[in-house]
């Protein structure tokens, strides 16, 4: 279409002037006016020609990701068990900083629910001795946390192991020392069914000799 078009416009402009008057002037107005739009005349090429608009099609809004809350600080988790209600208020009056605003806990973090973010275990200890004073398992709900396990009968101490809940209450008979106990027991818990549940227990009794408190040997 390009070419012929071309041609005929080259052609007009030689028309000789011994053609036909009336047949020459509608012969030129004819090419006169294919070539004033540029020499290309009609086109079948690309939507353009036919009155279309092409969009570039709106790139989907991309789903934002919810965050899991970030583990709770030593400090942070202090407030977690001041706040909880289910903490006995015994347990709240005595939890004061040791030194400065330095608070007598260990915190760890670890998946024992299956929940999607890290659940958070709370041990809290005396200042002196570290006696463990009581223990508790926070479950992220949302960007909340909620008590899920707590043990508030010193002494005793929780543990993550390998995805299951190990505690450790120290047992004492009349006369030992806070750092010489008789024996322990271990209890292991397991998540299931929204709770947890003992798996295991196994107790351990301790030599007395091997904390030093045997009677040294008298001499001859």
């Amino acid at each position: 279409m390009r070419g012929l078009s071309t041609r005929a416009c080259r052609t007009g402009r030689t028309l000789k002037a011994g053609s036909s008057a009336v047949a020459a002037l509608a012969a030129i107005g004819l090419l006169l006016s294919a070539c004033s739009t540029g020499g290309s005349g009609a086109r079948d090429e690309g939507p353009g020609n036919r009155g279309e608009t092409v969009m570039s099609p709106t790139p989907s809004p991309t789903p934002t990701a919810t965050s899991a809350p970030s583990p709770p600080s030593a400090t942070e988790a202090v407030r977690i068990v001041k706040d909880d209600p289910k903490v006995s208020q015994a347990v709240k009056r005595e939890l004061k900083p040791c030194v400065a605003d330095e608070y007598p806990v260990d915190v760890s973090y670890g998946n024992l629910t299956g929940g999607s973010a890290a659940d958070v275990v709370v041990n809290i200890m005396t200042c002196g001795d570290a006696v463990g004073t009581s223990t508790y398992v926070y479950r992220t709900e949302g960007k909340k946390y909620e008590n899920v396990f707590q043990d508030e009968e010193p002494p005793v101490y929780a543990e993550i192991d390998r995805g299951d809940l190990v505690v450790t209450k120290q047992l004492y008979e009349k006369g030992d020392p806070v750092s010489y106990p008789s024996g322990e027991d271990v209890i292991t818990y397991e998540w299931a069914a929204n709770h947890f549940r003992e798996t295991d227990r196994i107790r351990n009794h301790y030599s007395s000799a091997a904390g030093g408190d045997a009677p040294a040997p008298t001499e001859n």
